[in-house]
């Protein structure tokens, strides 16, 4: 259900209107949902996840060179490395808005100026905190994104509410 939605509904809201360049760096792959859509997308594709299990059935999905397991707050990458990187449904899993915010200047720093940020979230509601009882909910607040963003180095900030959650898109000056 998860890839199919991602596929078919959320990656091409997300991407409308928005050139993904040569590299794109997936942040938070999980099993890889949409990873095969971005792939099919974009020239190059690596994808980022902290899971180790998700991880490695990734790896074995798509080959090794292109899964890379580590924290979106800190990542394992060189200044400038990406044209765009995307978020499907991640931010609200990181620990803390102060993790968050280290994301954005993490993800800042990798992309290349003009690159742009992509992410689709869901909303804070009784709902979200229902489905993830069992795991980490930070949620995002969407009023405060162009803030954190613009605090993180990114400007043109977009962020447009749709029926539970919200797509943002913002670019690297």
């Amino acid at each position: 259900m998860w890839r199919s939605l991602t596929e078919q509904k959320w990656l091409p809201l997300a991407q409308e209107g928005v050139n993904l360049g040569d590299h794109v760096l997936e942040v938070g792959a999980g099993p890889g949902a949409a990873t095969n859509a971005l792939a099919a997308r974009a020239r190059r594709v690596t994808s980022l996840e902290y899971c180790h299990k998700f991880c490695v059935d990734l790896r074995e999905k798509i080959g090794a060179a292109s899964v890379v397991r580590g924290d979106a707050s800190a990542l394992p990458f060189v200044d400038q490395a990406f044209t765009s990187a995307i978020a499907v449904l991640v931010l609200h899993h990181l620990r803390s808005p102060e993790a968050q915010d280290r994301a954005f200047a993490e993800i800042h720093r990798v992309l290349k100026p003009g690159g742009v940020f992509l992410a689709l979230e869901i909303g804070d509601s009784w709902l979200a905190r229902v489905l993830h009882i069992r795991s980490t909910f930070v949620p995002v607040a969407p009023d405060q994104l162009s803030s954190r963003l613009r605090t993180a180095g990114f400007s043109n900030t977009q962020v447009t509410s749709r029926s539970g959650g919200f797509l943002l898109r913002s670019t690297r000056a």
